[in-house]
């Protein structure tokens, strides 16, 4: 049985859903299932159509691994959100941060800090996400080390008496 929630989720997505394998992404609050579909289909006939089903995985997911499942798909190069979350971040910024946000907001960017902030980090993505992706690559196998390490004072356990 699956512990890794994405291939759970992947072994419980009915065959015919959709026209490929769905990208599924994985963080602290959420898991994001965005499945293809044919170049001719209608996002919202897909979204009543498997409501119920995509209910169902995502209740027993969600009591599984203690995270909201988001769904949505892509035609072509659209992807279509049917849920999601927007998870607040708490930030302390100096005055120099402040201003970048402010000037944002007076330009017409953006509406808030908070929305002026979620640009600046879209933008991080857009021109360094191959970077970022690099980093999450790197902390996956940074894990795996963490696992296979060995037990000691840092885990908890005595280490040698003095």
């Amino acid at each position: 049985m699956a512990t890794d929630p994405a291939t759970w989720l992947a072994q419980r997505i009915p065959d015919g859903w959709f026209a490929g394998d769905p990208e599924i992404t994985v963080d602290r609050e959420e898991i994001v299932v965005i499945g293809p579909l044919a170049p001719d289909a209608d996002p919202k006939q897909f979204r009543e159509d498997t409501r119920d089903g995509r209910m169902r995985v995502a209740t027993t997911a969600e009591e599984r691994f203690g995270k909201k499942v988001s769904w949505g798909v892509r035609v072509g190069e659209d992807r279509y959100l049917f849920t999601h979350l927007a998870v607040p971040v708490m930030t302390r910024l100096r005055q120099s941060e402040r201003i970048v946000l402010d000037t944002l907001i007076d330009a017409g960017v953006a509406r808030s800090r908070s929305e002026a902030l979620a640009w600046c980090v879209r933008l991080v993505d857009t021109h360094q996400g191959d970077w970022i992706k690099e980093l999450r690559d790197a902390l996956v196998h940074v894990e795996e080390v963490r696992r296979r390490g060995p037990s000691g004072p840092l885990s908890g356990e005595r280490g040698p008496a003095a």
